[in-house]
């Protein structure tokens, strides 16, 4: 039941057959495992930085791909179909890329971004810390100005990725100084720097969630990314991108429990039919259809408007809000379609519903998006 696509380009179209073929052989085939060991799928971020999947919506002059959100957004749902941990993990990867390509210098962005975007790295986004994950503005990991740079001191908290990340968008707070919240381009591996146990989560597994420890680590001043102060703004930015992100997963990830749903329907027999010919199913599966339809065309809509250059930041909250929405009710139908069965871990399903749980959580909690959309609303 693959997605009938309409993509801008033949290019677009040839992508995204490219990345199908692809998840199918590296993806489809290894989640289970993974999943259910809570195993890190090591050098599988190798072979989607290889065939560019890392790099698609930056610019051709840095390693990137040149390719609009629209088609980069469809590229994480199919993805997401197969492997949603490995999904979110890109969305964050060109999260992270996101601070340096927009308000690096050109210096800073020739030194690093070629190999951020296509030399095989791996990036995480530290912005959270134990006290403040909604509430960025009452971050207190602390950056001290020193003759060479900054000492950074404080925990952070909830990185994809993290311990196993190349580089780190970090954001900290300058003292003494301006006092603000500021961003700054990380390396993976620093004196001072180490990292906790992964997190014991619902789902995504196969991808460690950590703490960082900064425990006065001393980074460049040129690591510095903006002004002093602008990190807020920095990471505001990236937010509206990253929401449409795991909007695209969330979809993907609703779309795979369609189709498994779907297809059960239609072997399992009941009374002498197959169980998708009773009305009750039936109409449960169109609700599925019409709530993941929905979901797509409202990231798409979102991401089109981010390509034309237009204000995009409520319609982003929408779509992060309606597609992760969208993923927690058809994760659960499909769960309810395939009865006993469903809450077997003989079949997707179960996962699936463990998974688009947190997808309500994380890039903003749905109850943010929607004091998103309400403060967009007054003049």
């Amino acid at each position: 039941m693959a997605v009938n696509r309409m993509l801008p380009t033949e290019e677009a179209e040839d992508l995204i057959a490219l990345v199908r073929d692809l998840a199918d052989q590296e993806l489809a085939t290894r989640v289970e495992q993974h999943e259910s060991a809570e195993a890190y799928p090591e050098g599988l971020f190798a072979i989607l930085s290889k065939a560019g999947l890392l790099s698609l919506p930056y610019p051709e002059e840095y390693g990137g791909g040149c390719q609009p959100y629209e088609v980069y957004l469809q590229v994480l749902e199919e993805l997401a179909a197969r492997w949603a941990a490995v999904a979110v993990a890109t969305s964050v990867h060109t999260l992270a890329c996101h601070p340096l390509n927009a308000f690096g210098t050109d210096t800073q962005k020739q030194r690093w971004l070629p190999d951020m975007l296509a030399g095989g790295l791996v990036g995480g986004y530290s912005l959270s810390e134990p006290q403040a994950g909604s509430d960025a503005a009452s971050l207190t990991c602390k950056a001290e100005h020193t003759e060479a740079g900054y000492r950074i001191t404080g925990t952070k908290a909830w990185i994809t990725h993290g311990g196993k990340a190349d580089f780190y968008a970090l954001f900290a707070r300058v003292s003494p100084g301006s006092g603000g919240i500021s961003c700054f381009l990380a390396p993976g591996a620093v004196d001072g720097l180490s990292f906790g146990a992964p997190e014991r989560k619902m789902g995504l597994q196969g991808i460690p969630t950590v703490s960082a420890y900064w425990d006065g680590a001393l980074l460049d001043a040129d690591r510095l990314i903006g002004s002093e102060g602008q990190g807020l703004q920095i990471a505001f930015s990236a937010l509206d991108s990253g929401r449409l992100g795991i909007a695209a997963c969330a979809t993907g990830l609703a779309q795979a429990a369609l189709e498994a749903a779907v297809a059960y329907a239609n072997e399992r027999t009941t009374f002498g039919r197959k169980i998708i010919d009773h009305q009750g199913l039936g109409f449960l599966l169109a609700d599925m259809v019409a709530v993941v339809d929905s979901a797509r065309a409202t990231y798409l809509d979102a991401a089109r408007r981010r390509d034309a250059g237009l204000p995009f930041g409520r319609q982003a909250s929408v779509a992060k809000l309606i597609a992760t929405d969208a993923a927690m009710k058809v994760t659960t139908d499909a769960v309810q379609v395939l009865g006993g069965y469903g809450y077997t871990r003989d079949f997707p399903v179960e996962r699936y519903m463990r998974e688009a749980k947190i997808m309500q959580i994380f890039e903003g909690t749905n109850q943010i998006q929607r004091l998103v959309i309400s403060r967009s609303l007054t003049h």
